[in-house]
């Protein structure tokens, strides 16, 4: 099973477009803080790439902004390719099928409701 839930907050307004054959992308970041405290008693965060289709695209582009809390379902996607130096570069990211306002209405969310599947 490939699945991965997290909520956290947008580090940066999402950005998109649409592919050549009209397909509506976004990419944005969530920055999901851990648990637990380090040795100096705060808190780190873990920043998770996301990458959204079609309707979920434009539903984040539409509602979400920097700053504003959002959980993300999906799965994770790996992949590589070859830097300009010659090293092989790694990524990993989320591809979304599902975002839910998590924060307040001052968040731009709606108090916890509504959300946007893709399927």
């Amino acid at each position: 099973m490939n699945a991965w839930h997290g909520v956290g907050n947008l580090t940066k307004d999402p950005e998109g477009g649409t592919t050549q054959s009209g397909i509506a992308w976004c990419r944005f970041t969530v920055a999901c803080q851990r648990r637990f405290k380090d040795v100096d008693g705060n808190y780190q965060a873990d920043f998770i790439q996301c990458v959204a289709w079609r309707q979920t695209a434009e539903f984040v582009m539409r509602y979400f902004k920097k700053g504003n809390k959002i959980g993300v379902s999906g799965s994770i996607t790996t992949g590589s390719y070859d830097a300009q130096d010659g090293s092989k570069r790694y990524t990993t990211e989320i591809t979304v099928d599902n975002v839910e306002f998590t924060g307040g209405r001052s968040d731009g969310g709606n108090g916890g409701g509504g959300n946007y599947n893709q399927h």
